[in-house]
């Protein structure tokens, strides 16, 4: 089986992942309208993935959240900078200056079947590589007018087949693409 590596991720209403100093209160004063419970698929979408690959700024930003959220998951942390792993955090955070394709590699032969790719920028470079296979992007009815975009430049056209949307009650959308190959 080929390494999937999949896109799980909210946007603003104009497709930013978060302020331009990486603050995520709108995304945290959206989530009060959730009610208990709903998750939006995240804890099934997490239970289906081997590791997470994300880049350094989004680790530092889980990283400042008190808890590690990802327990005992595998985490590689793309930075092309050195990287200070707290010892608790050693047996399962790791450390890579790989380039997409590279690491792909290496985590397949090492049998993990399916990645969740989080972070703008490494998601770009995912995408730029064709690495990535599916998307799944929640929208935040908020606009926040400027910010760290999902999408930056590209150097081809991505094309995707729409494969579901479920709007839900307290106003998120969230929209799954295949990327067509």
């Amino acid at each position: 089986m080929s390494l999937i590596s999949s896109v799980f991720i909210a946007t603003s209403l104009d497709g930013f992942i978060a302020r331009e100093d990486g603050s995520l209160d709108w995304l945290d004063a959206a989530n009060v309208s959730v009610p208990e419970g709903e998750d939006c698929g995240y804890v099934s979408f997490m239970n289906s993935v081997d590791a997470l690959v994300m880049g350094r700024n989004t680790y530092e930003k889980v990283s400042s959240f008190g808890q590690w959220p990802y327990e005992n998951k595998s985490v590689i942390v793309l930075s092309s900078r050195d990287l200070d792993i707290p010892e608790n955090l050693k047996s399962t955070v790791e450390h890579s200056f790989e380039s997409p394709d590279i690491l792909c590699d290496r985590l397949s032969e090492k049998g993990f079947n399916r990645l969740y790719i989080d972070g703008g920028i490494t998601i770009q470079r995912f995408l730029n590589y064709g690495l990535i296979n599916d998307l799944t992007i929640t929208v935040i009815p908020v606009i926040i007018g400027t910010g760290k975009s999902l999408f930056g430049k590209l150097e081809n056209d991505i094309k995707l087949k729409h494969t579901s949307t479920k709007a839900y009650d307290f106003g998120f959308v969230q929209s799954t693409y295949q990327v067509v190959k």
